[in-house]
């Protein structure tokens, strides 16, 4: 995909995201494949999910930390110690753009019929808009903490995120106006808080701990979480298929799956040090950071396959190539 292709594709953005990302991205055609940061080697190594190999390899900016899907045709690289942000195509599969302007970008989240993404900045204590289809800074909006992991509401109107990975605070933005959000309120979490995730059908927000073995859910819009879950070693992230919740624990080397209402049905051994995790094409990838694996597993949380593809594995995403 050129320049302009690029262009005319996001375009069509405001109509085809009327779909999830996964089925816009499964309606243009091409097969799924991870995107994993390789935080010591500077690349982001591309996993093909049917087969599991390592397929290719994109030479980005020292120390790709997080990555971000842009409803499956993009991705945004975080290199926080370096205070850029890197955005790459799915096809060619290359670098498209590189914009410095932070200081520390942490993680991002997607607005859902936009091509916005949302970067929190530790260091500045800000949410950066990124018009991901221009490569272009739209807007910063100060914070009150360091913030970190970060989530959208379904519908787009509200944004969540945690100020530090282990958090006294919460904050709460109204995203009605999606290139400028407003900061609302901050509100603390039964524990110190570390991801933050929004469940599809946009009724709770799932709220993990940065040194806890325990879980929030909460009704969006609440202040008090309507029921609090037991979980694996701390910190602990999120990612929804469908109906299912599933919560890796780098820690102790688990990925669990829960029902939308908390209760939990299985858990799978992982690789200790998979941390982050995420789901698209009815497939669950988790990397490890401390032994540069990335583990495979169906839509029903059972583990497909391992492998090694770098010294170190932060993040992944899923696009399509």
């Amino acid at each position: 995909m050129d320049r302009r292709d690029f262009l005319l594709g996001a375009a069509a953005v405001p109509v085809a995201l009327a779909l999830d990302p996964p089925a816009f991205a499964a309606r243009l055609g091409g097969s799924g494949v991870a995107f994993v940061t390789a935080d010591l080697e500077s690349h982001v190594v591309l996993v093909e999910l049917d087969l599991g190999r390592t397929v290719g390899r994109i030479r980005t900016a020292p120390g790709p930390r997080s990555i971000e899907s842009l409803h499956g045709r993009a991705a945004l690289v975080a290199h926080t110690e370096h205070g850029a942000v890197t955005l790459i195509d799915a096809v060619p599969r290359r670098v498209r753009a590189e914009l410095d302007g932070f200081e520390s970008p942490r993680y991002t989240a997607v607005h859902p019929r936009h091509p916005l993404a949302y970067v929190t900045d530790s260091a500045s204590e800000e949410i950066v808009v990124v018009d991901a289809e221009r490569a272009k800074i739209l807007w910063r909006t100060q914070i009150p903490g360091p913030a970190r992991h970060v989530s959208v509401s379904p519908d787009g109107s509200a944004l969540w995120t945690a100020l530090g990975t282990k958090a006294e605070r919460v904050a709460v933005l109204d995203t009605s106006d999606p290139r400028r959000p407003k900061l609302v309120r901050t509100f603390a979490a039964p524990f110190l808080a570390h991801d933050i995730v929004f469940a599809p059908d946009g009724r709770a927000v799932w709220v993990t701990s940065g040194s806890e073995r325990r879980i929030a859910l909460y009704r969006a819009g609440s202040r008090s979480p309507s029921r609090i879950i037991s979980a694996d070693a701390s910190p602990q992230h999120v990612a929804f298929a469908g109906g299912k919740a599933f919560v890796a624990s780098g820690d102790d080397g688990t990925v669990r799956r829960h029902r939308l209402d908390g209760e939990l049905v299985r858990a799978a051994r992982v690789p200790v040090g998979s941390y982050n995790v995420t789901f698209a094409h009815g497939q669950i990838v988790t990397p490890s950071l401390g032994q540069g694996t990335v583990t495979l597993l169906d839509r029903n949380g059972r583990v497909r396959t391992v492998r090694r593809v770098a010294r170190a594995a932060h993040d992944a995403c899923i696009l399509v190539t």
